[in-house]
């Protein structure tokens, strides 16, 4: 009897992750760089909400998508694309396929967590002038002092008349920054004489903005008034009006390369702009076929999904209403919902890579790595697979074979964001589209810290997440 090759025998039969560098071609590497430096270009215009929308039309328009507004019908291979109150985003391609026999769909988020200027948010302390913040999403609160920032948003001023405003993102604009007390004062002991480092609160959040008071002995709050008098001068803004405003803080930073190399990327809002800008880029890439594309940038994912712009809003059903009508089909909820029922999405979120300083919180064996592909989560959630939507045996199956089809798309299979059971955890999007009765998985690219200032990303993931999204719409 001859003797079993068990080396060959462990080859075929285990599961080795694979180090993209190692397995890609030059042309694939060069590839890659050159989707990172597209990348790069739109996380510096699309730190907001409102940014990566006006972003996202723009790259809607230079492939050819036109405004569905100014449609009056739809047949195979027209382009349409729909902004959602300037803050989410949704774009198609129409098939052969009736679209109520379900379509092809990749659903992201285009907010990122950042600090909120809160309803009144000036005051004066000290003779120096600050705003105070209320902040979005989850965050590491000590993360955010000593670092620049820029202001970005809206005002409403009386009558309606909208004010931009983006401060801090040119080189000779001021830049706002959260103030830290120094190590020789934070020293606080506590009754054994044990040393007790003091906690940045929400409350602490404040952004100091300036320190030249007007020159009136009468006025009380001489510095404050001083902001207020250039706010007016330059922008037309009240006190008052801040209540009607949408004004974020944000990191100043440009994507950077990192590392001697240059594999990686170091920005503000990878999670998740980095699933967003591959969305959209592979569908404006993927070619036309029998069944109908759609990519949806959503807001409001860090804070749960509420309200009008979220991923729980009926602006999608209304969207895909109008899609049925345009095309000759009844825009009835029955068969919008007929359509979700036979859809097959994606929800493209990010997830954690293995810190190797931070191990003791992660799976080993289940944990995705940066530089080894796409990361399919089977689930998300927490504990016992709280706030989660599992996805089916079967449909992972079918998105394992899409991507197989491809030598270049190295992909990981993940679930939990690769953490230990009861050590942490979140949700996506994807439960919210499953109530929907949708077959959804979610796939992103893993990232290194994970909702602080600046994030961390490989240039390798996110090209194979480009890829990966590419293959789902186009089989």
């Amino acid at each position: 009897m001859a003797k079993k090759n068990y080396k060959k025998l462990e080859e075929q039969l285990t599961l080795k992750k694979k180090n993209i560098w190692e397995v890609w071609d030059d042309k694939t590497k060069k590839e890659a760089f050159s989707f990172a430096e597209g990348y790069k270009e739109f996380l510096n215009q699309a730190k907001t909400e409102r940014e990566a929308t006006r972003a996202g039309i723009l790259i809607a328009k230079q492939n050819g998508f036109k405004n569905i507004a100014e449609v009056k019908n739809l047949k195979f291979g027209d382009k349409v694309y729909y902004a959602h109150r300037n803050r989410s985003l949704i774009l198609a391609t129409i098939g052969k396929e009736k679209i109520s026999n379900g379509f092809r769909f990749i659903m992201s988020h285009i907010d990122s967590p950042h600090l909120d200027l809160k309803v009144t948010p000036l005051y004066e302390e000290e003779n120096l002038a600050f705003f105070k913040t209320h902040y979005y999403g989850g965050i590491k609160k000590y993360q955010w002092p000593t670092i620049a920032l820029a202001l970005h948003g809206v005002v409403y001023l009386a009558g309606g008349k909208e004010m931009e405003i983006n401060i801090g993102e040119d080189i000779n604009d001021p830049v706002f920054m959260i103030t830290d007390l120094l190590p020789h004062l934070d020293r606080p002991t506590g009754p054994g004489g044990e040393i007790r480092k003091r906690e940045v609160q929400g409350e602490d959040l404040n952004l100091l903005i300036g320190s030249i008071p007007v020159n009136e002995k009468n006025v009380k709050e001489k510095v404050k008034l001083a902001v207020l008098e250039y706010l007016f001068n330059k922008y037309g803004i009240k006190e008052d009006d801040f209540a009607s405003a949408e004004l974020e803080a944000v990191p100043c930073e440009k994507a950077r390369d990192l590392g001697f190399d240059r594999s990686l990327i170091c920005a503000y809002g990878h999670d998740d702009s980095i699933c967003s800008f591959a969305a959209i880029k592979a569908l404006a890439d993927s070619k036309n076929n029998e069944i109908t594309k759609i990519c949806v940038w959503i807001d409001r994912e860090e804070i749960g999904s509420e309200g009008a712009t979220g991923a729980q809003s009926i602006f999608i059903e209304n969207f895909i209403a109008n899609l049925l009508e345009l095309s000759g089909e009844e825009g009835k909820i029955k068969n919008v919902y007929a359509a979700f029922s036979n859809a097959k999405a994606i929800s493209a979120d990010v997830c954690a890579g293995v810190d190797p300083d931070y191990k003791d919180v992660f799976d080993l064996r289940s944990a995705p790595r940066l530089g080894a592909g796409a990361v399919m989560e089977k689930y998300t959630g927490a504990g016992g697979k709280v706030h989660t939507s599992e996805a089916s045996a079967k449909f992972v199956r079918e998105i394992k074979d899409i991507l197989n089809k491809n030598k270049n798309i190295i992909y990981q299979v993940s679930g939990n964001l690769g953490a230990k059971v009861d050590l942490g955890g979140g949700g996506t999007i994807a439960m919210f589209m499953a109530n929907r009765d949708m077959d959804i998985v979610d796939m992103g690219v893993p990232l290194f810290n994970m909702h602080a200032p600046l994030e961390i990303a490989s240039k390798a993931d996110l090209y194979c997440a480009y890829l990966g999204y590419k293959a789902f719409f186009e089989n």
